[in-house]
């Protein structure tokens, strides 16, 4: 499998037989996602930086909210969740996705607002990669960040959504998060080849460049 990072919390996801988008970004954000192809696109909410569809080119099945989904060997699950710590009355709601492809987990936490309870813990299971906001405006404060990574203790942590040189929003950095987790110096990579043997044993935190 390969990860790249085209910005904000948008990833391009290249399994064996499919390839995914996660929320796709306006290009008013800053990030020019170019014109890519996949198979299956997920938006975790419909504000414009997460569910930009305009950007791809061919016609990918859409996964809109909760629910669970097969598509071609590769299989989907929406979990409901709020995008504030006020049940949704702030924001909106946001779905969460847990990605099985290529015998590896994923979880793409969108524009998650609150703490992990329980029972959210127990639904999302087992988690391979986690795909973790960071920037704390609109989404999860840095402390909380931390914290769900501690309780869902994933192989690899990816941050997103936040400020980079090229977004033109209001985000923190990756480094308060970095520091918070005691990591002093990080270099980023193009991409990401994972399998389902390389994953490591304990938590490793991985930076991308934005495409």
């Amino acid at each position: 499998m390969e990860i790249t990072w085209l910005g904000h919390s948008c990833f391009l996801i290249k399994g064996k037989e499919k390839t995914i988008i996660t929320d796709p970004c306006h290009p008013d954000l800053g990030y020019r996602l170019g014109e890519p192809k996949a198979d299956i696109v997920t938006l975790s909410h419909f504000h414009p930086g997460h569910s930009y569809i305009e950007a791809i080119t061919n016609n990918p099945r859409k996964i809109k909210g909760p629910g669970e989904y097969e598509i071609g060997g590769t299989f989907i699950t929406g979990v409901a969740s709020f995008h504030d710590n006020k049940k949704g009355s702030l924001r909106g709601k946001n779905t969460i996705y847990v990605i099985e492809i290529d015998d590896i987990t994923l979880c793409h936490l969108g524009d998650l607002g609150h703490p992990l309870d329980p029972h959210l813990i127990e639904e999302l299971g087992d988690i391979d990669i986690l795909f973790l906001p960071a920037g704390e405006v609109s989404t999860i404060p840095v402390d909380m960040a931390v914290e769900i990574v501690r309780q869902l203790e994933p192989p690899i942590v990816i941050p997103m959504h936040y400020k980079t040189e090229a977004f033109t929003g209001n985000l923190s950095a990756v480094d308060k998060f970095l520091s918070k987790m005691k990591i002093r110096e990080l270099e980023a990579k193009p991409k990401l080849s994972v399998t389902s043997s390389s994953l490591p044993t304990t938590t490793q935190i991985i930076v991308l460049k934005y495409l």
